[in-house]
């Protein structure tokens, strides 16, 4: 950051009083200028039938990762909810009609400055489309995947718990909600 949005003054780097680490801080308006993590938002879109589990996944068509595979999921915008959020991306994605479930999976990403969330979601119909961003749209079982063309290590970890939980279901269990951080060392 080089100028204020506040007043257009140049910026300077500095601790704020009672504050514990470096800021952008105006010295001509005095506005502190925090800087926090972006929350990225999506969902595990599953497909059930006669005891099979398919999850939607969506080939990027834009950077980074383009041509990789990855849950629907994007930058939560302002004045929504992490589940509009889900729901929107979702949409706009894969064109996929959902309903949402419960919070699965959140997965610090300290290196990047991000925060990853994904909820459990059920298909509706299979009427699922690509969108502006995604090249392609598929469903897939477990042994379907395509694990070494998965774009983002929050998502293949976040698939890796839902199959795990998705069996425990079927022996009568309930899904549990997975907290994990991934550094920048970790592969999937």
């Amino acid at each position: 950051m080089k100028f204020c949005s506040v007043c257009a003054h140049p910026v300077a780097l500095s601790i704020p009083p009672d504050d514990n680490r470096p800021r952008f801080v105006c010295p001509q308006c005095g506005t502190i200028h925090y800087q926090n993590p972006k929350m990225v938002v999506g969902s595990i879109p599953v497909w059930e039938r006669e005891g099979e589990t398919r999850v939607l996944l969506c080939k990027r068509a834009i950077e980074p990762r383009h041509g990789f595979w990855t849950l629907p999921a994007g930058f939560m915008e302002n004045d929504e909810t992490t589940a509009d959020a889900a729901l929107r991306e979702t949409h706009e994605e894969a064109g996929a009609n959902i309903i949402l479930h419960g919070l699965f999976s959140l997965l610090n990403v300290p290196h990047v400055h991000q925060v990853h969330m994904f909820y459990r979601a059920t298909l509706l119909d299979l009427n699922y489309l690509a969108g502006p961003e995604s090249l392609e749209v598929s469903t897939f079982s477990e042994s379907q995947i395509p694990w070494d063309e998965i774009a983002f290590p929050t998502v293949a970890r976040t698939l890796r718990f839902f199959f795990e939980d998705n069996k425990k279901v079927g022996r009568g269990e309930k899904y549990g909600f997975h907290a994990y951080d991934i550094d920048k060392s970790t592969k999937e």
